[in-house]
Order: structure tokens, then C-alpha cells, then sequence
């Protein structure tokens, strides 16, 4: 019965993106037509949506395991919390709750769609032709209500495309896939990631609606700028959570190693920013309109692109789902976007080629051009290493690898220079920025870049491109806080207090401010990744029960070992006490472990332990256990609380950029310009 309501809802929400679609289309060539036409099949894909993931989570819950995938991706003693996130943890159910996603945002484009409104009209038949893909892939080859058939011993040994006719439950089933049910993150890294990704859909829904309109101007870009910014906050957020989730739960004693799905998500993270960065060109100058609609075309096919990486079966990975037909689905899908997107570009391409042209590299419209072309470079780079393999396995037949040695050393430069942009690009001025107004910004920040670095020196950091980043860092940060005071300052001469001045300045630009919030939190990120990389202590040792060895400024000490038996696995692991070096104080006990789930046959999940310090992580994965010889991994991580601090800070950037408005009643007041500023 179960199955029968949700393929009845994903049938519902389909015909309603089909109705939306036409409806939309003609709404937005006829002005005189009622937008009322559509509130009915908006209504139709958000219950549908709705209706089907809740269906598919009560499924899950009741363990209705007539259903096929309850039955291959659950188990009775599946913990409630991984249960829920098993709802989206496999291929189909992840369908659904791009689905549901989709629909969200739907419902949110057509909230701000009025009479008249041709372009907001324009996109919901965009984003009902989205959604015409996604559901119309849920009820075919992505169908997550297939019934099962033929019950295994465990699980579902054959199933039935359509939800009707008899259907035969196991009694139980192997549960979610081990590494998905090790650690609460998994729980919330893929919703958020969605978010990111389908989020991106609304501005180029409202892309595609004004080149089909022949809409000139940034009309298209003022409309869509907080759900850009929405979308990129919550793809970043998603992607910070995915690396804690994996230095959490893998035990390789990382969070990042440049995979291809990784690079999948990355790959929109990039073009996106670049994107939100030279609309803030576009729409306070006039410039880079083709670029921008290049940039936003390209985001969301890279979202595509990703999703075809992660469900076709193409590559291996822990994050990629089996082979199925799916695939094929996707990459057609693909096809569609890029053909069509960039063909209809193609004959658009009079109606912004007249933009403003630019005045002087040495300029903020010229420091976002830098910015965006350093953007683009990374994420071609990380595209030709993540596809090299799969283009030479698929006209040589040979298998070769990409790692991480190339994408560090391809990357770094680029990282550098960008970090060099971010730093320099806000405070320099529109137009034309002369040297000695500039300099006047730098000076201090230069010289409290170069002092950071002396400092980083002077502490024992042997690493130039340690050293490097914490000068670019430093000064990036320095350099956005010397400008906040300033502003602040000026303020507080025309007679506002301290607090009153900061809190007028900050929310009379919050777009900036929340960039600038942004801007700190990736010098954070740059600094917690160069020292966790570069500095970081890795050694194995081996240690028999009673015994205790010293790795960099601490002594470890193997109390013995541990077995528990919990619902849905067994698990084994060491009682480790964390001294100091002098083996005599003791500073906690660590308990890493191996997690083994019953009903696969490579089910056991090295879980480390991480304890957090302000300096450093200790990190201690277990290698294993013979008898009453231990092998363990030990890692020290420096910083790496920066680096999670730097990833909040760049969501918490982008959110104030998103929930403040400007205020616009209050007066801006600039600061008053050095002798060096007057001079010029």
C-alpha cells in the first residue's frame, strides 16, 4: 500500500511539472494571462514531492520490506537516526530528495512571480522542465517503490518495476551501507550538499528565461542574487561537512583526497563563486554579461555533472553509488543542458556583446576579473584530472591514475594567487585604482602579512608554503579589518557610539560584509589545510598491552583491549591513555575501534578517535589487533580546529549575506582619505 501512494505521488508531482512547463511557457508570452494558471501545478509538484518522501521514510520506519529498497537498504536494527537518513543514503532515495528539494525552490520562484512577471514565468517553466527530468526518473529507472518479487535470506533477491501485484517481504535486511550508518554527519552532509546544487537552478532557470526573452540588462541577476548566494552557502556548508565526515569516520587520517566524487562537488563550488563574484560587476556596472551567463550555464551543468558521476557507476568510490541505468539517464540529461543552454547563448549573443568594456585592469572590476579567471583555471584543472582517467580507460583501455601529488602541485599556485586576489580586490576602487590610493589601503596589511610570517618562522615552521599562506592569510584578514575600521571610524566622528557604528556599517552593505566574513573564514580554511598538510606527524607503532611509546609531544600508552556487542554491529577496539611526553601525566583516554556489520562481507569501518586540542589534533586509527599486539596509527594535526572555524565562517558569510537586507535609510559615510589619497 505503501509503495502504491508514493509511485501514485511521484506520478502526480510529474504530471504537475508537465502542466507547469506548458502553463509557464505560455504565461510568459502572453502578459494578459493570469499567473493564478500556474498556483495549481506548483501545488501538484510540492505535494507529490512531499507525499513521496514521506511515503519512502514511513516505508523505511514500518520496515515495510514488500518494499525493495527497504529491504536491500535497511534492517531492523538499523538505528532510528540512520534509518531517517537512509531515506536519502542510496541512488533512489536520493532521487527523491533531489526531488523534494527541487520542488522547494519551485514553490519558492513562484511565491515572487506576478502578473505580468514574463521572466519570473519564464523560469518556472525552466525549473518545471527540470523537474519533468527528475520525477520523470523516479517513476522509470529510478524508481524507489519497486516491490519485491523474490525474497534472499536477507534482503530482496528480485523485484518488480511497478509497485502492483503480489509482493513478497523478507524478513530482514543487510541494513545501509556500512560507511553510512558510522558517524551522525551522513545524516546531514547529502541534504546539505543538495541544497547547494539544486539551489543553483533558480538562476539559471532565470538565465535561460531572459536570453529566450531576449531580456538585455542585469534584471535576471538582481532577481536571482540571494538564492545564488543561498545555494553557494549551503554547497559550501555541504562540502565542509563531507570532509569532517571523513576524517571522522574513514580512519586514513584525512578530509580530503581530491576523489573524483569530491572533485564532483568541488568542481560547481568554484565555477559558482566565480559566478557570485562578477555578478557583483554586473550589476553595479554593467560589465561581464556574457561571462556571467557563461558562469551560471556552466554551474548548474557541473551540478549535473556531478550527480552523473556519483550514480552512474563510472567511477569507484566511497561516495558513488553502483552501476545502474540511471547513468545513461544523466548523461543525456547533460547533453540536453550544455546543447541547449549554450546554443540558445549562441543566438543571444548580440544582446550582450554591447556591455560596457573594461576601463583599466587596475581596477575592482579588473581584481574580479583576475578572480574569476583563477577560479576557472582551478576548476578545469581539477575537471582534466578527474576525467584523464576516464577518457584515456575509454580510447586507450588503459588504467591510469590521478592523485592527490598532482592536484597539490597544479593547485597551489593557483590557491596562492587567489588568496593574493581576495586580499587585494575588495578595498581597490571601481574604474581606475591609482597606485598611491591603493598602497595607502596595503601598507598595513602588507606589512602585518610579513610580520605573520616572520612569527610562523620564528615558532619552527619549516614549510615556505606554510609560511606563504599564513603572510597571504594574515594580510587578507588584516586587510578587510583595517578597512572595517576605518569605516567604523568615520562613523563614530559624525557622533554614533562604537557598537552603533559597527552594527550601521555592517548592515547597511550586508552583501559586502558577508563577503568580506566569507573572504576570513577562507584565509582561516587556507591556513588549517597548509597546516594540517605540511606539518602534520604521521607514524605507525606497534605496541604490546602495558607498553607505551612516544610520537612528537606525546606518550601513548595500550591499556588493552575491548569487544561490545550494540543492535547493528560488533565492535572491537583499544583503550589508549593520551599522556605527555614524559609518560607520567595523563591527559584523557582515546578508544579507537573497528565497527563490523553482520551482512557485509567487508563491513568493518575503522573508526578513529580524535581528540581536539587548540594546538592540535591527536588522531588514532586503529591498524589492528593480534592477540595482545596492538597496531595503531598516529596522527598529529596541527590547527585543525581552524580549518572547521574557516568553513563555518564562510557559510556564516554567505547566510548574513542572504538573511540581512541592506538598510537603505542609512547614510553612507566614507571614511577620510590619507595624505597619500589626497596627494593623488
Amino acid at each position: 500500500m505503501i509503495a502504491v501512494a508514493g509511485f501514485a505521488a511521484i506520478l502526480v508531482a510529474l504530471g504537475g511539472a508537465v502542466v507547469l512547463t506548458v502553463r509557464a511557457v505560455l504565461v510568459a508570452r502572453d502578459p494578459g494571462r493570469s499567473v493564478r494558471e500556474l498556483r495549481g501545478s506548483v501545488l501538484a509538484v510540492v505535494v507529490g514531492a512531499v507525499a513521496a518522501m514521506t511515503a519512502l521514510e514511513l516505508g523505511i520506519l514500518t520496515h515495510d520490506f514488500s518494499i525493495d529498497y527497504v529491504a536491500t537498504h535497511t534492517s531492523r536494527s538499523t538505528p532510528t537516526l540512520f534509518l531517517l537518513a537512509s531515506g536519502w543514503a542510496a541512488l533512489e532515495g536520493s532521487i527523491v530528495l533531489w526531488g523534494l528539494v527541487l520542488a522547494g525552490f519551485t514553490w519558492w520562484v513562484a511565491r515572487s512571480v506576478t502578473q505580468g512577471d514574463g521572466l519570473g514565468a519564464g523560469a518556472l517553466a525552466v525549473m518545471g522542465a527540470v523537474a519533468v527530468f527528475w520525477f520523470g526518473l523516479m517513476a522509470t529507472a529510478g524508481n524507489p517503490f519497486r516491490i519485491c518479487t523474490e525474497a534472499a535470506e536477507i534482503g530482496c533477491a528480485a523485484s518488480n518495476w511497478l509497485p502492483f501485484g503480489s509482493a513478497i517481504a523478507p524478513l530482514d535486511g543487510p541494513g545501509p551501507n556500512p560507511l553510512l550508518q558510522n558517524h551522525i554527519l551522513m545524516a546531514v552532509h547529502p541534504p546539505l550538499l543538495y541544497v547547494g546544487y539544486v539551489g543553483f537552478t533558480v538562476p539559471f532557470a532565470f538565465a535561460i528565461s531572459a536570453m529566450a526573452r531576449g531580456e538585455r540588462g542585469k534584471v535576471w541577476l538582481d532577481r536571482t542574487h540571494r538564492w545564488g548566494i543561498f545555494a553557494w552557502s549551503f554547497l559550501s556548508l555541504g562540502i565542509l561537512m563531507g570532509a569532517w565526515w571523513s576524517y571522522e569516520v574513514l580512519g586514513w587520517g584525512g578530509y580530503w583526497a581530491w576523489d573524483p566524487v569530491e572533485n564532483a562537488a568541488f568542481l560547481p563550488w568554484l565555477v559558482g563563486t566565480a559566478f557570485i563574484h562578477s555578478a557583483v560587476v554586473q550589476r553595479r556596472r554593467g560589465m561581464l554579461q556574457a561571462w556571467n551567463l557563461v558562469l551560471v550555464i556552466s554551474t548548474f551543468a557541473l551540478t549535473i555533472f556531478g550527480t552523473f558521476l556519483t550514480r552512474s557507476g563510472t567511477i569507484v568510490s566511497v561516495h558513488a553509488f553502483s552501476l545502474s541505468p540511471v547513468g545513461p539517464a544523466l548523461l543525456v540529461f547533460l547533453g540536453i543542458v550544455v546543447v541547449g543552454s549554450f546554443g540558445l547563448f549562441a543566438m543571444r549573443s548580440h544582446l550582450v556583446a554591447s556591455s560596457p568594456r573594461l576601463e583599466s585592469l587596475a581596477s575592482r572590476e579588473g581584481a574580479f576579473l583576475f578572480q574569476n579567471l583563477l577560479f576557472t583555471l582551478f576548476g578545469f584543472t581539477v575537471l582534466l584530472g578527474t576525467l584523464w582517467p576516464l577518457l584515456v580507460e575509454a580510447f586507450q583501455g588503459r588504467d591510469v591514475s590521478v592523485g592527490r601529488p598532482f592536484f597539490d602541485r597544479v593547485t597551489l599556485p593557483v590557491a596562492f594567487a587567489l588568496l593574493l586576489a581576495v586580499g587585494i580586490g575588495p578595498v581597490t576602487p571601481y574604474r581606475v585604482a591609482r597606485r598611491a590610493v591603493l598602497w595607502a589601503r596595503l601598507d598595513v596589511p602588507v606589512l602585518a602579512g610579513l610580520a605573520a610570517g616572520v612569527v610562523a618562522v620564528l615558532v619552527g615552521v619549516r614549510s615556505v608554503p606554510t609560511v606563504v599562506v599564513v603572510v597571504l592569510a594574515s594580510f587578507v584578514i588584516a586587510v578587510i579589518v583595517r578597512h572595517l575600521g576605518s569605516q567604523v571610524r568615520a562613523r563614530i566622528a559624525t557622533g554614533e557610539g562604537p557598537a552603533t557604528a559597527l552594527g550601521t556599517t555592517v548592515t547597511g552593505d550586508p552583501a559586502y560584509w558577508g563577503g568580506q566574513l566569507a573572504h576570513i573564514g577562507f584565509a582561516l580554511l587556507a591556513v588549517g589545510i597548509a597546516a594540517s598538510s605540511a606539518l602534520a606527524v604521521r607514524t605507525e607503532v606497534t605496541l604490546d598491552v602495558g607498553d607505551s611509546v612516544v610520537v612528537d609531544d606525546y606518550c601513548i600508552g595500550y591499556l588493552g583491549a575491548f569487544t561490545r556487542a550494540e543492535p547493528s554491529r560488533q565492535v572491537e577496539g583499544a583503550e589508549i591513555v593520551l599522556m605527555r611526553e614524559d609518560c607520567s601525566t595523563e591527559i584523557g583516554r582515546m578508544f579507537p575501534r573497528v565497527n563490523r556489520y553482520p551482512f557485509f562481507a567487508q563491513g568493518a569501518v575503522a573508526t578513529p578517535d580524535v581528540r581536539t586540542g587548540i594546538v592540535e589534533d591527536v588522531y588514532l586509527s586503529l591498524a589492528g589487533i593480534r592477540g595482545e599486539t596492538l597496531i595503531l596509527d598516529v596522527f598529529v594535526f596541527p590547527l585543525m580546529w581552524v580549518l572547521w572555524l574557516g568553513g563555518l565562517l564562510v557559510f556564516g558569510g554567505g547566510m548574513f549575506s542572504f538573511l540581512v537586507k541592506r538598510r537603505s535609510r542609512i547614510p553612507r559615510v566614507e571614511a577620510a582619505p590619507s595624505l597619500l589619497e589626497r596627494g593623488s
